[in-house]
């Protein structure tokens, strides 16, 4: 590699870090966090003087209109408005494809357009400014070549220097760290074998010493057997008693020989133990340090997807923001590679579908721009990509009068959700035309098939208050994670330790019953006692457990889980061990979907499930709150053969487990809401018929007066039996509960099942 190649190298990368500093400023000032201005100023003059340096006078011209513009917002000569955001983003975006075009030509071609929309910005009255340097003549307008082009039909969108990945097997980026931890890894493993040949010495030596040793017991035993074959004389009494202290003092020398020899032997084994150790200490870190190679931050496949949907909103005369968060996130790059192309048309597809005219966005209250957002984590042990934005969300009538005309739902068919599953069919389009981004009805069917050979789900769902969103959940196909391995019963599983707060060791006392079910009472350091339900980790994944259980013994092994926003505890067996593990996908028979999550390799080539905590939850709630059939009583305390649902809408989850309990023995269909904002939304979303309400009175956000006057206001829900059982028993509390129009007002203080169940019974 020549210099200039060297010097190339070194400004991609620094280039890079300017251009993420420079967005990351103007995020931050988007969303109302005030940027370091004279940081960005400093990184536009470092961008200028690096082009400087490894002479790129078209990337200097455009950092040179930035600096000045930076340095006029430093000086509070100017502000940073739409306007200047649009042309930073733009001369970031061209600076960016210029110098991945560089790869494959000597002089790409910058367009125009971003000095420009620089120069507008820059015009006008301001402080005298050196003069720039000389920039090329602007080539003609056009679709960049550097861009992402919005291809339609059934091509794939093309492959571009500015899409980082399009040839995977060339060029890998790995964080520096990460070979440095490699060569390091290395260095350690080889001092380790290194030290095996002072281990090799001490041995040679130990041999020599034996040797020796051994000549000097043949000699003493020869000196033995030439003293027992002479008869002594009275005479030589004197020189035998010589002769016995003689061999007595080689006795003692021996001994002493020996006994270095076995310190020696002993020190050297463990010299020995510790090289073992050092060197599987290495090799581990070697394979550690060599799997995050293989993991690669979400930024090398979608980085330039921000930018490639600006490009494509300014060819289409449109007006967006984009963030894209968790770019960070390692990822395998083979799942990457194949999540590239379908993220891309879901980002195409929210920029067609999702656009509205700047006079209907004012009209609503929204930004004049349309916001388009990209959010990459892991959750529950799975990659979840979702693109959401603020636009005017799914066409439900458009759907359906589509879904009609193709024969693909029936005459009684049309609820939202599965209008909603039908936009991922082949060729479903919803768009009058067709255009540069949407018209075929191929953009999301592309996202469905991907992800489902990866063997992932995705669904669309419409945002509130206004917008779409596409959510993706995939398994990871390798990650490294923190475990838990517990034991229940013969089974060995993992449980991610993301979710587990911390272990407990419950005593007896600690554990009592109620509606049927074993609940723990652990101590806080503020506040009463919390309460959570007992979950038997054994009878979630159908295994035999131990034949104790709680009550039994005198103490419970348990951890505390947190999963799907509720905190519960889960009964297991033994905690074997807590281990940082490759995680490898679930195996595709042999496990329930819903409960796991992965699987890990130990030592011995013993596989371990890793089990989803997601799924546990969602299992206990089935298992633990399942209503029995309805019971014949003719005294009003039974439930409806038809089984009414009753909706419980209190904050305390003491409460609501309690209320839920005492429903669901009587036959009840129970579902919970957490305060009266909460139930109000369900309610008018249509989620599931309620027959009745009970709801208490204090509560945050909207309490139960304020649940009672809007259901009270609302047509819908006018004639909804509703109960107030709250601790406010005040005949004013209770006047005004009635006079809102409350059927039923009970207090906690006075509370008895039989006689909820007896209001209940009369009002439905």
């Amino acid at each position: 590699m020549d210099i200039r190649q060297q010097l190339l190298a070194a400004f991609e990368v620094e280039h890079r870090e300017h251009i993420d500093a420079i967005r990351a400023a103007l995020a931050g000032a988007a969303g109302d966090v005030p940027p370091d201005w004279n940081d960005v100023f400093r990184r536009a003059h470092s961008l200028k003087g690096a082009s400087r340096a490894v002479d790129l006078p078209k990337v200097e011209a455009v950092a040179h209109r930035l600096e000045t513009l930076f340095e006029r917002i430093v000086a509070g000569d100017g502000t940073l408005d739409r306007e200047a955001t649009g042309a930073v983003h733009l001369a970031l975006d061209r600076i960016e494809a210029y110098v991945a075009a560089l790869k494959g030509e000597a002089d790409p071609a910058m367009p125009a357009d971003a000095l420009a929309s620089l120069d507008r910005c820059l015009a006008g009255p301001s402080p005298a400014q050196p003069d720039p340097p000389v920039e090329p003549p602007p080539r003609q307008p056009g679709p960049p070549a550097e861009s992402v082009p919005a291809q339609a039909g059934l091509q794939k969108p093309a492959s571009t220097p500015t899409e980082p990945g399009s040839d995977p097997g060339v060029l890998l980026r790995v964080p520096a760290d990460a070979v440095e931890a490699l060569t390091r890894a290395s260095h350690e493993l080889a001092s380790a074998l290194g030290a095996e040949s002072a281990v090799g010495e001490g041995l040679a030596r130990l041999q020599r010493d034996a040797a020796a040793l051994g000549r000097r017991a043949e000699s003493l035993r020869g000196s033995k057997a030439q003293s027992g074959t002479t008869r002594p004389r009275p005479s030589d009494a004197e020189t035998a008693e010589s002769a016995v202290d003689a061999m007595r003092a080689e006795l003692r020398g021996l001994e002493t020989a020996l006994l270095a020899l076995a310190r020696d032997a002993a020190q050297l084994a463990q010299i020995r133990t510790g090289i073992i150790a050092s060197a599987e200490a290495a090799s581990t870190r070697i394979g550690r340090e060599a799997e995050r190679l293989t993991l690669v931050p979400a930024e090398t496949v979608f980085g330039a997807f921000p930018r490639a949907l600006r490009d494509m909103a300014r060819e289409s005369g449109r007006e967006i923001d984009v963030v894209a968060r968790g770019l960070d996130l390692p990822v395998d790059r083979a799942m990457l590679q194949s999540l590239k192309d379908p993220v891309l048309h879901a980002l195409r597809n929210a920029l067609s579908h999702g656009a509205e005219t700047p006079e209907q966005r004012e009209r609503q209250g929204k930004p004049p721009a349309l916001s388009i957002t990209l959010d990459i984590a892991v959750r529950g042990g799975r990659l979840v990509l979702g693109i959401h934005d603020d636009g005017r969300g799914p066409d439900l009538r458009a759907i359906e009068a589509t879904a009609r005309a193709r024969g693909l739902i029936g005459a009684g068919d049309g609820d939202p959700d599965t209008l909603l599953a039908l936009v991922f069919e082949p060729g479903f389009s919803t768009a009058s035309a067709v255009d540069t981004l949407s018209g075929r009805g191929i953009g999301l069917s592309v996202v469905a098939d991907a992800v489902r050979r990866l063997g992932g789900s995705v669904r669309l769902e419409p945002r509130v208050p206004a917008g779409t969103l596409l959510i993706m959940h995939l398994p990871l196909s390798a990650a490294r994670r923190t475990l838990l391995l517990v034991d229940v019963g013969a089974s060995l599983f993992a449980l991610p330790s993301a979710s587990v707060e911390r272990l407990l060791r419950l005593d007896r006392s600690s554990l009592y019953t109620a509606m049927g079910r074993i609940m723990v009472r652990l101590p806080r350091e503020r506040g009463e006692d919390l309460s959570l339900p007992l979950v038997d980790l054994a009878s979630l994944v159908g295994v035999t457990g131990e034949e104790s259980r709680p009550g039994e013994g005198h103490t419970v092994t348990a951890v505390l889980m947190r999963s799907g926003g509720r905190s519960w505890v889960l009964r297991i067996d033994a905690l074997r061990d807590v281990r940082n593990l490759l995680v490898l996908p679930a195996p595709p028979i042999g496990a329930d979907p819903r409960l796991i999550s992965g699987t890990v390799v130990l030592g011995g080539d013993t596989p371990v499930l890793v089990l989803d905590p997601d799924g546990l939850a969602a299992r206990a709630t089935e298992t633990n709150h399942a209503a029995p059939e309805p019971v014949e009583d003719r005294t009003g305390t039974a439930a409806l053969p038809r089984r009414s649902t009753i909706l419980v809408v209190d904050d305390s989850i003491t409460t609501r487990t309690l209320e839920k309990g005492i429903l669901e023995s009587a036959g009840y269909r129970v579902v919970v809401c957490v305060d009266g904002q909460d139930a109000l939304d369900r309610l008018r979303a249509g989620i599931e018929h309620v027959d009745l309400v009970v709801a208490d009175v204090e509560m945050p956000r909207l309490d139960g007066f304020g649940l009672l006057k809007a259901l009270r206001a609302d047509e819908s829900f006018a004639r909804l039996p509703l109960i107030l059982m709250t601790s406010r028993g005040d005949a004013d509390d209770v006047a005004r509960g009635l006079g809102l129009g409350a059927d039923a007002y009970l207090t906690k203080q006075t509370f008895d099942q039989r006689q909820l169940l007896d209001t209940i019974g009369q009002l439905l």
